[in-house]
């Protein structure tokens, strides 16, 4: 697996397009339609994707964000940057976090300042700002990245209810 099948999965989920073409996800997340084919290989041979490559096991990636994700690809909070709000500063779960740090995906074009969280993969935040449903589920997966339990309860909420 690589940090960005993830976004290609939960792309997949929360797009709610069943006629979705590789080329059309490597536009919305600024991948090539190469990277996707490669990506849902990977999906498929973790058994998170079935052999069409168009249906995702839902639960399984579940599972797999609950109890694998941060351990494949941790986050370590860095230097504070302008860039765009994630994890727990989404402006989705802020309300419910109010007086945390600030974390945020470096971004030249932020309009918040905050630690950085390495993203998924590079372009994550141009792939987000094109999709508020893709950059809440992002989001979501920061704060399981990064967060402190209550975090990572919160998000899981989140994500069971548009996975599944």
């Amino acid at each position: 697996m690589r940090p960005q099948d993830i976004a290609v999965l939960l792309k997949i989920l929360v797009s709610n397009n069943e006629d979705w073409q590789y080329r059309d996800l490597g536009v919305d997340l600024y991948l090539s339609t190469s990277e996707i084919s490669e990506s849902l290989t990977r999906s498929f041979q973790g058994s998170l994707i079935d052999e069409t490559k168009r249906n995702v096991f839902r639960q399984s990636l579940l599972e797999f964000i609950q109890h694998g994700l941060r351990h494949v690809f941790p986050v370590d909070p860095g230097a504070v940057v302008t860039g765009v709000a994630t994890g727990h500063s989404h402006p989705f779960f802020k309300s419910k976090f109010s007086g945390e740090h600030e974390f945020v995906w470096p971004d030249e074009n932020g309009k918040s300042r905050g630690s950085t969280i390495i993203p998924l993969y590079k372009n994550i935040p141009k792939a987000a700002a094109k999709d508020e449903g893709l950059y809440r589920v992002l989001a979501a997966v920061d704060m399981i990245r990064a967060g402190k339990p209550r975090e990572v309860k919160v998000a899981l909420d989140t994500l069971r209810k548009i996975i599944l």
